[in-house]
């Protein structure tokens, strides 16, 4: 009698956990169902605002390279400069978007971008030919405190016409910035209301200070260089860089052929590599006095562990990319107050 009862106990209890199974994987299979629909819903709409954006950008650039009239011309500047505008959204919502999509929609929605872009330079070069720069023998204030800002300010405004062709994208003479340094410490600080567009390019071993917060950052070609930089409401566009320490705090960043390099970073979207080996990241250790009042100002108080999600853009298996990794813990440098 006593086994009967335990036999038929057990065959309850059996039945018990398969019901409890059957349960599980039914709800299992409604939230990969669920997260299917919304994944494949996701595509859906980026590649119909894709689509959308691509096709409008075209027009614009083919309405462009059909005026004639002086009217007409006098308003191209503008107009081209909105289409750059555009393509530079596009190109963000593509970085933003990158972590539902499939790999071969990434490189296609890459592909269409660099196509738009080689557009818009042959646009721009057609319409809009660049003039030579070219140095002016101007009389210099001989007051000494204004000296030094004469030399920045040629500095700023000379470079060659085959520098811009090279790199269009890079606006290494549109913005003041520090350039062809060796071996200094360079410090700005923006005070007062946000300020514009700022460059770095062609340092080497120099340390770069940058407090307080502004709109962009252009950084080119440095070497062996420790840059501290305060939040940057904008993107951040890294190119040619090798032996460096970066400590950033933006709301995009993009690095590109980078060798041997630490970032530590505060990010609202994922950072993204491209063309780039041997770098690591860690979060950000950057401190000056009114540096959270910064952080606030620029949306970059919270941090979002973005500086761990990093894509690379050359890199679409499933796997760990092998250009990048997470910056050991006993190797990172203790909190820089500038």
């Amino acid at each position: 009698m006593v086994l009967c009862v335990f036999v038929r106990e057990k065959s309850l209890i059996k039945k018990h956990e398969s019901m409890l199974k059957r349960l599980s994987d039914l709800h299992q299979s409604r939230l990969q169902q669920s997260a299917s629909l919304k994944s494949d819903s996701d595509i859906k709409s980026f590649l119909n605002k894709f689509a959308e954006s691509k096709n409008s950008i075209e027009a614009e650039l083919d309405r462009c390279s059909r005026a004639s009239d002086p009217e007409s011309r006098d308003r191209l500047r503008s107009d081209l400069e909105k289409a750059s505008a555009t393509i530079a959204d596009l190109e963000k919502l593509v970085a933003e978007s990158s972590y539902f999509l499939p790999a071969y929609e990434v490189r296609s929605s890459l592909d269409s971008i660099s196509q738009l872009k080689e557009s818009l330079d042959v646009v721009n070069a057609k319409l809009l030919p660049r003039k030579r720069f070219a140095f002016k023998n101007k009389s210099l204030n001989r007051n000494p405190n204004n000296v030094v800002s004469a030399v920045v300010e040629s500095e700023i405004r000379v470079a060659s016409d085959e520098v811009l062709e090279e790199k269009p994208s890079f606006r290494v003479c549109d913005s003041p910035g520090f350039r062809s340094r060796e071996g200094e410490v360079l410090v700005k600080r923006f005070d007062g209301e946000v300020n514009g567009d700022f460059t770095l390019s062609d340092l080497g071993s120099c340390e770069v200070r940058l407090i307080g917060r502004f709109r962009a950052l252009f950084v080119h070609r440095l070497r062996d260089c420790k840059v501290f930089v305060g939040p940057v409401l904008g993107s951040i566009l890294i190119e040619e860089v090798e032996g460096c320490v970066f400590m950033l705090a933006s709301h995009q960043i993009r690095i590109h052929h980078a060798r041997g390099t630490d970032f530590y970073l505060r990010v609202r979207s994922r950072p993204i590599i491209e063309d780039s080996s041997g770098v690591r990241f860690a979060p950000h250790r950057l401190c000056y006095e009114g540096i959270e009042r910064d952080l606030k100002d620029a949306g970059l108080d919270e941090e979002t562990g973005n500086w761990e999600n990093v894509d690379d853009f050359r890199w679409l298996r499933a796997v760990q990319s092998p250009n990048w990794s997470i910056l050991p813990e006993e190797e990172r440098v203790p909190t820089v107050n500038i």
